[in-house]
């Protein structure tokens, strides 16, 4: 069984392209369980205290919405979704999570037209969410702008809208209750660190990993396990005490690394693929997009958890696309596998990491994948993935041909870095060498054809790649 760790308070327990497409317009076209319930509080602390952060980690998130990109509380470009967030929907997908993993728990994102809609439907929906956190331990939180409010509202816009929406979801729930965490798509560095400085919420799911060419926004550059931004650019690592943001920042979706470093559909390709079930099953049928749901998760459980102590395997699944019983497949599959599996919230697991990382000196992540075989995902292609406070750096190769590795991505941390000041879907950050391939000098390059003194950078940290 997986397994829960729990403390007395739930709210604070954790547990053991030219045309720009988005993810369901390329579908239409392409055809720890009861024996640790007693933990208490200080012993629970003193775990969490002691060393590096280890174990297997999912978090797994549900959105209910109205429309199905509100970007801001009174513009929606999107569809009329509110027939796919009926109660009967909600329902399902609690019973589908529960029967995949039953002590798990799980968050639910509730969007600003979903907390003000007064049918039935969706007073009885509400009602449904707060009976979870009460029942479950679930977390119950807002989710502004669809994914995608930096794009489309101004900074002190989307600073309103998450206090009113904050407080909104404290009195849906009641007893004074506060979510650990806000699901956001993309969240900009500066509502970043107001989220933790004035309404005390130090965990964001503030970035799409890899994302471009797909949707609303562009976000590519960053990070896919958990970091402390700068006050400079979301996707940077803070640097220091100087731009460190107090805030855990979150991918939102959990990706294979090959598709992801297409950008869009390039080459008839979802760089989305991974565990999420419209780009896997949606697209490649239950049998394939199972498996390559499971083999997504095998990156991060098997060899990631090796290389980096811990392994963190998310994704947001929208109520309207349905998969109910995909989840719960799922679910069951990583039961099965990786028994030792924590089901808990993104709160709870952005503040357990922040308990073992009071910053980001300790930021230094590895990631090796050989192709799934899935469409994308060349079986006779490896990458290696290198992620810390100072850079980002990927290598491809063709194993089968014993190739040399080539350079696809480079990104510099410790360069000066600024967000977009006004509302625009490019949000990325690219300097050196970016893996999507849309500047000129993004081309793949032998690791010894990079600037000596960026070759010197890497060599310091990683000194078994000199003469790779």
């Amino acid at each position: 069984m997986m397994a829960t760790l729990l403390t007395s308070n739930r709210t604070e327990g954790i547990g053991l392209m030219g045309k720009l497409w988005t993810r369901r317009r390329f579908l239409e076209t392409a055809g720890l369980t009861a024996a640790t319930t007693g933990i208490n509080a200080h012993a629970l602390k003193a775990i969490s205290s002691a060393g590096s952060l280890t174990g297997r980690y999912l978090t797994h998130v549900s959105l209910l919405r109205v429309n199905q990109i509100e970007v801001t509380p009174t513009r929606s470009i999107g569809e009329d979704e509110s027939a796919d967030n009926s109660p009967a929907r909600v329902r399902s997908r609690r019973e589908a999570f529960a029967r995949g993993c039953p002590d798990g728990r799980m968050t639910w994102g509730i969007s600003w037209l979903a907390l003000h809609d007064q049918r039935k439907e969706y007073q009885e929906a509400r009602r449904l969410l707060a009976s979870y956190h009460d029942r479950y331990g679930d977390e119950i939180t807002f989710i502004p702008g669809g994914y995608f409010a930096p794009m489309y509202n101004s900074r002190d816009d989307i600073r309103k809208t998450i206090h009113d929406a904050l407080g909104m979801v404290t009195t849906m729930v009641g007893g004074n209750y506060r979510p650990q965490s806000l699901v956001a798509g993309y969240m900009d560095a500066e509502n970043q660190r107001l989220l933790a400085a004035d309404e005390g919420v130090h965990v964001c799911q503030g970035q799409i990993w890899s994302q471009h060419g797909i949707d609303n926004g562009d976000g590519d550059g960053g990070i896919c396990y958990p970091y402390y931004p700068s006050r400079e650019h979301y996707l940077k690592p803070a640097q220091g005490p100087a731009d460190f943001v107090d805030c855990v920042c979150l991918d939102g979706w959990t990706c294979d690394f090959l598709p992801a470093r297409r950008n869009g559909f390039e080459g008839g390709f979802n760089s989305r693929l991974g565990v999420g079930p419209i780009e896997a099953v949606g697209n490649l049928g239950i049998t394939v997009g199972r498996m390559e749901m499971l083999e997504t998760t095998a990156i991060h459980f098997d060899r990631g958890r090796e290389l980096n102590g811990f392994g963190f395997v998310t994704a947001i699944w929208e109520l309207s696309v349905g998969h109910d019983e995909d989840l719960t497949a799922w679910l069951q599959a990583i039961r099965e596998r990786w028994p030792d599996t924590k089901v808990i919230t993104e709160g709870a697991f952005g503040e357990e990491w922040r308990r073992h990382n009071p910053d980001n000196s300790r930021l230094d992540y590895r990631f090796e994948e050989r192709g799934t075989g899935a469409p994308g995902s060349e079986k006779n292609l490896e990458i290696k993935w290198f992620m810390n406070r100072e850079f980002r750096l990927a290598l491809l190769r063709d194993w089968t041909k014993n190739e040399p590795f080539t350079v696809i991505d480079f990104t510099r941390y410790d360069l000066k870095a600024a967000e977009p000041q006004g509302l625009q879907r490019e949000w990325s950050l690219m300097n050196v060498l970016n893996q999507k391939g849309t500047r000129p000098q993004d081309r793949p390059v032998p690791l010894k054809s990079l600037p000596s003194d960026d070759q010197q950078r890497i060599y310091a940290r990683y000194p078994a790649l000199r003469g790779s």
